[in-house]
């Protein structure tokens, strides 16, 4: 059993290849969303199935994304396109670099490990009132990430983030003419374009919720760990 570490301790928190893909994740997501939202401003009906215009029944009617979020600011569809697929590009190059190193290094089974335990409903509900009374690190070894952090990520980085990856594939015509079976697995072009606009839509909330937390923890020592990779143990986390 590990000794608890003291208040006031410094930690080795994140490892390099963590915190290089999380900035490099940060730059590409946040052009990426901005960029999808100019893009869904051209045709704001969701389908499903292969085909989908303007006469078609849509599921979805999406709100017009004012210029602050979008990027270009000025509605222009090509350039859109264009930061769309170089940073669509880095994300996922990026994603699959940190996949790798996280299987070598042994991130995934070290920190996101769940446990018979950690999905008692027991277990769950002590995270919740944890988290309501704004303590977000484990008692006993704040190396740990909590039950909810490790579903939120296991979530992001094993379906929403890959999602969006081949959804994203799917809706280029040189991708999916190479690898027609893409279409197929998600139901036609328009099912993809509609997975991928829920895929994203969830990314940008987990984003919100996690800016949040941070400021709740503290902006300074949590990105400071973020950039260093070391993080001192606060007197109230025991």
């Amino acid at each position: 059993m590990e000794e608890p570490i003291a208040p006031g301790t410094v930690i080795v928190r994140h490892r390099i290849a963590t915190r290089l893909w999380h900035w490099v994740n940060a730059v590409a997501i946040v052009i990426l969303l901005g960029s999808g939202l100019t893009i869904s401003n051209a045709h704001r009906r969701l389908y499903w199935g292969q085909f989908g215009a303007n006469p078609d029944h849509a599921w979805l009617n999406v709100v017009y994304w004012p210029g602050w979020v979008t990027i270009p600011e000025r509605y222009n569809l090509a350039l859109a396109r264009r930061w769309h697929l170089l940073f669509a590009l880095v994300f996922a190059f990026s994603l699959l670099v940190f996949m790798v190193v996280s299987l070598l290094n042994r991130h995934f089974q070290r920190d996101l490990k769940l446990r018979r335990r950690d999905l008692t409903a027991r277990h769950l509900w002590a995270d919740v009132k944890e988290h309501a009374a704004l303590r977000f690190h484990d008692a006993e070894n704040p190396r740990d990430y909590n039950i909810l952090q490790k579903l939120a990520y296991i979530v992001v980085l094993f379906v929403l983030l890959p999602l969006a990856v081949l959804t994203g594939l799917t809706l280029s015509p040189g991708i999916d003419a190479a690898w027609p079976w893409l279409l197929d697995l998600f139901g036609g072009r328009q099912s993809a374009r509609s997975i991928h606009f829920i895929a994203c839509i969830a990314i940008g909330a987990f984003i919100v919720v996690h800016l949040t937390l941070v400021i709740l923890a503290g902006v300074v020592p949590e990105t400071m760990s973020m950039i260093t990779g070391r993080w001192r143990v606060p007197e109230e986390e025991r």
